[in-house]
């Protein structure tokens, strides 16, 4: 952890006992801990959730459903998220969390290929998450653009891909090659207004016109 993300931590509200039980858990047994959202990322999504007071959430990547659990704590009595994850061997431990975050009723969690899954899903969506495979963003972009009302706002993680995103030549790995597609389908897209956040690896913050 950086200095400025050390100091960004100590000056915002604190995870509950539940997150912080996930993070360790995370740490324990998942692989690739650091895919983990995190406090202040976690912060961030809990308040934007709260002020949106969401009926529908979709989330795309739900790693061992951190993200999850904060994004559901802006959803009413009534409301309900849709979490997907592709890593199979992930869902006892993302079960378990949902379990002890109280929200089992409200949170629905989808295994499999999210492109496969969302056209399947008969919901419109007020807030989408998007933390997947980088190199589908684009697709999952447009499939959450078609599932989103008009308002409502797209998020997306990783967006500056550890910086990867400014060299040039652009590197030919397909995870940056997917970042930079899906950043500039945003920017080119009349169907929204974006912007772009320095927080964490990046979040492209969508709404939907």
């Amino acid at each position: 952890m950086t200095h400025i993300d050390s100091y960004l931590q100590s000056h915002t509200s604190p995870p509950d006992e539940v997150l912080n039980w996930l993070e360790r858990q995370t740490h324990l047994r998942a692989v690739h801990p650091r895919m983990l959202s995190g406090p202040v990322l976690g912060k961030f999504l809990s308040m934007i959730s709260s002020i949106l007071a969401p009926k529908r959430i979709l989330e795309i990547g739900s790693f061992t459903g951190y993200s999850a659990l904060c994004l559901a704590k802006g959803l009413g009595p009534e409301g309900v998220l849709h979490t997907i994850e592709c890593n199979d061997e992930l869902e006892d431990l993302i079960r378990e969390a949902i379990d002890r975050s109280g929200k089992r009723a409200q949170m629905v969690l989808h295994i499999g290929d999210a492109l496969a899954l969302i056209p399947h899903i008969d919901e419109t969506f007020d807030l989408v998450f998007i933390d997947g495979d980088k190199r589908e963003y684009a697709a999952y972009y447009e499939v959450a653009v078609a599932k989103l009302r008009v308002g409502g706002i797209i998020l997306a993680d990783n967006v500056l891909w550890d910086g990867k995103v400014l060299e040039e030549p652009l590197s030919p790995d397909l995870q940056t090659q997917g970042i930079a597609a899906f950043n500039a389908k945003v920017q080119a897209d009349p169907r929204v207004e974006n912007l772009l956040l320095p927080l964490r690896d990046g979040l492209m913050m969508i709404r939907k016109l």
